[in-house]
């Protein structure tokens, strides 16, 4: 194993004492080309390109001598560092920070950052990227090679946001470019490159800043608690409208449905006859992208109202299913609200991993739970009863009953 393994942060500046007294006792320093062209790095020590951190911490390890890892920005911040120390190396390392790309990215910006997500996008993480993207109003995304800024905004289509792209932060070729999303598929940009994605009604910005980091969605902190009363929502739109919740939005109904859809950040949920928007907002509130789709113009108008007032982003997409879903972004979960067996068929066409609907009689959720078994899925059916009672006589005030379905795809974990 190497004497001495220290991992340097760079992020244009000079290098710090204790960086430069590292690199001259180096006998092997690993980095990007630019990190090896650095006039510090010693003549006569071996030189590794960073491709995979796995070859190279397997090389560190078999090294004697002292070992330098150059990074760019601060390592220990979805860096080399988690690598260089996994278990399977055995490496123990000192780092020398640096200020993360990310945080100079939002200084390049001016923008406060406490408040954003931060995601990183590698072509097997790019769908959950983008989902928190349209989740979420001010996201940094650290691309690579394959998922930067032009598959970002491809994938965003539908979806305004405003792009702040940063260039080779640090360098003498280092570029900010203000670009909206639908224009950023149109040019090519030099890797490596942070974009921080903005926009979005997302919730009002606390005064003074919050408490914790990243943006919290969701309801102002006085409402607490899921599957809200419709009286909740009745403040989104209620004389607008004049409308509550529909059938099949019962709170217990939705409760239930958001229990076996567990929508969580980076998924993608299609609401399928989106109805008020109760379900489609709570869904967000996980921190969850949501598409809400209904044929209905009203039922639009009142989901978009719903999101507003829950302080939350979706997308909502007039349309009547089965239709109007070819046209839809991949899903990770789905809640149907309306539609039958043609609509369940279509979605489980496109295998999400969860699918959860309800039915009103039993002959109907024989025929539901028929079409998820045919399309691959574990069926779960639960007949539930509810009862609403007004607590001045404890009367009963409204009863309902209906038979909740959900499938769970079969060739995944749950």
């Amino acid at each position: 194993m190497a004497d001495r393994v220290t991992v340097i942060g760079w992020d244009g500046s000079p290098l710090t004492a204790a960086a430069r007294s590292a690199l001259s006792a180096a006998t092997l320093v690993a980095g990007a080309a630019h990190h090896l062209a650095l006039p510090e790095v010693p003549k006569g020590a071996e030189r590794i390109r960073l491709g995979s951190v796995d070859l190279a911490a397997r090389r560190i390890a078999s090294h004697r001598g002292s070992a330098v890892v150059l990074a760019d920005g601060d390592p220990g911040f979805f860096g080399v560092v988690r690598t260089l120390r996994a278990p399977e190396h055995g490496l123990e390392v000192e780092v020398v920070p640096a200020v993360s790309s990310v945080a100079t990215a939002f200084a390049r910006a001016a923008m406060p950052w406490d408040d954003a997500q931060i995601v990183v996008a590698h072509r097997r993480t790019l769908r959950r990227a983008v989902n928190v993207c349209r989740a979420h109003p001010k996201v940094a995304v650290l691309t690579s090679p394959g998922a930067g800024p032009a598959e970002l905004a491809l994938l965003l289509e539908g979806v305004h946001r405003t792009f702040v792209i940063c260039e080779e932060l640090g360098t003498d070729r280092e570029q900010v470019t203000v670009i909206t999303s639908d224009k950023a598929a149109d040019h090519a940009w030099r890797d490596p490159n942070v974009v921080i994605v903005i926009g979005g009604a997302g919730t009002p910005a606390v005064p003074g800043g919050g408490w914790i980091a990243g943006h919290e969605p969701g309801f102002p902190p006085a409402v607490r608690g899921w599957a809200l009363p419709s009286q909740e929502y009745g403040q989104a739109y209620g004389q607008s409208y004049g409308q509550g919740l529909g059938e099949g939005e019962s709170v217990q109904l939705r409760a239930a449905q958001l229990a076996r859809l567990g929508p969580r950040i980076g998924d993608l949920v299609w609401d399928i006859g989106s109805g008020s928007g109760a379900l489609a907002a709570e869904a967000a509130r996980f921190g969850a992208a949501v598409i809400a789709v209904d044929a209905e113009p009203a039922a639009c108008a009142r989901t978009d109202a719903t999101a507003r007032h829950s302080g939350v982003q979706l997308q909502v997409v007039q349309g009547r299913a089965p239709h109007v879903l070819e046209r839809l972004p991949e899903p990770d979960v789905v809640r149907i609200g309306g539609g039958g067996v043609p609509v369940v068929t279509a979605c489980a066409d496109r295998r999400p991993q969860r699918i959860v609907t309800h039915a009103s009689t039993r002959d109907e959720a024989e025929a539901i739970g028929a079409a998820l078994a045919a399309g691959g899925y574990a069926v779960e059916c639960a007949l539930l009863q509810s009862v609403e009672l007004d607590t001045a006589d404890w009367a009963e005030r409204e009863r309902s009953v209906v038979f909740l379905l959900s499938g769970r795809r079969l060739d995944r974990a749950p």
